[in-house]
Parts: C-alpha cells; sequence; structure tokens
C-alpha cells in the first residue's frame, strides 16, 4: 500500500517541478507586460489573457503538488497541536469526505463543459485575444484529476500512519 502512495508521490512531484516552470514563464511575461505598458504605452488582449490562462494553468496543475508538499490552505487552530495520530486520522477523515468527493464532483461537471468547448472550437470573444481557449478549460479535470491521484496517496499515508502508529 506505501509502496503505491510513492509512486503516485514520484509522479505528483515530477508533475509539479515540470508546472512549476509556469510560474517562471509567468513572471518573464508580466515583466514584459509592464514595461510595454509604461514604457511604450502598449496592451494586448492577448498578453492579458495569456497572463490568466498561465495563472489558472499553474493553480489547477499545481494544486496536487501542493497537497503533496502539505503547501495547502489549513485551519491551523487546532491541528498544530494534535499527536501525529489524531493528525492522520484528520487527514483521512478530510480527504474521504471532503477532497475526493470535491475532486470527483469538479471531475465529473467539467468534463461536459471541455467537450462544449472543444466541439466549437472555443476562442477569446475579445478582439485580438486567445484562440483556443478549449486548451485552457482542459486543465480543469485534469487538474482535478492530478489532485484525486495525489489525495488517493495521501489517505493511504494517512492509513498506514494509523495502522502502524502505538496507541497515543
Amino acid at each position: 500500500m506505501n509502496q503505491f502512495a510513492s509512486y503516485i508521490n514520484q509522479f505528483t512531484e515530477r508533475t509539479g517541478q515540470l508546472v512549476s516552470w509556469i510560474s517562471v514563464i509567468l513572471v518573464v511575461l508580466i515583466g514584459l507586460d509592464v514595461v510595454l505598458r509604461y514604457a511604450f504605452n502598449w496592451s494586448s488582449s492577448a498578453n492579458q489573457e495569456l497572463e490568466w490562462h498561465l495563472f489558472a494553468t499553474l493553480f489547477l496543475l499545481g494544486s496536487a503538488y501542493a497537497l503533496k508538499h502539505d503547501k495547502h490552505v489549513r485551519v491551523d487552530v487546532f491541528y498544530s497541536r494534535f499527536s501525529e495520530k489524531k493528525k492522520a486520522w484528520v487527514n483521512l477523515i478530510g480527504t474521504l469526505i471532503f477532497l475526493i468527493p470535491f475532486c470527483l464532483v469538479v471531475i465529473q461537471t467539467s468534463i461536459p463543459f471541455v467537450i462544449d468547448a472543444w466541439k466549437i472550437a472555443e476562442s477569446s470573444p475579445e478582439p485580438g485575444g486567445l484562440p483556443h481557449r478549449f486548451l485552457i478549460k482542459s486543465t480543469i479535470p485534469l487538474g482535478a484529476t492530478l489532485l484525486l491521484i495525489q489525495a488517493v496517496a495521501e489517505g493511504l499515508t494517512s492509513w498506514s500512519h494509523l495502522i502502524n502508529q502505538p496507541n497515543r
């Protein structure tokens, strides 16, 4: 069981490292956009759309990596004071009751949305906007699937901690 979680963690690590390069591209693009806007009084709808497309891609495809490294948002009022066993219970229950169902709902509801975008070859309605908007919409179920896969690893890891921890 832990070996399976280990394979998932390795996969998430690799995809996270790959996706992290989007942040470098995004910083360069925003910097270029600022220079062009303030130095040359020039702005482009395509540049602005590309910025939010890259940010959305970074957020959606990087969420599994953030979960793996415990960098996701957590209300840590009590959790930090819990024993390792209690933390494992919180993580397991949260994964099973909230995270996995959330991922499944996002996947199920976004696939028809993405299929419709592909059917019409959706592009930006803005003049000078980006074509191929259906590509960015495809990252919604893909990101939820990556998060679901990592959620399985987190659940298995929590379960493993529970069955291998002495009672404390």
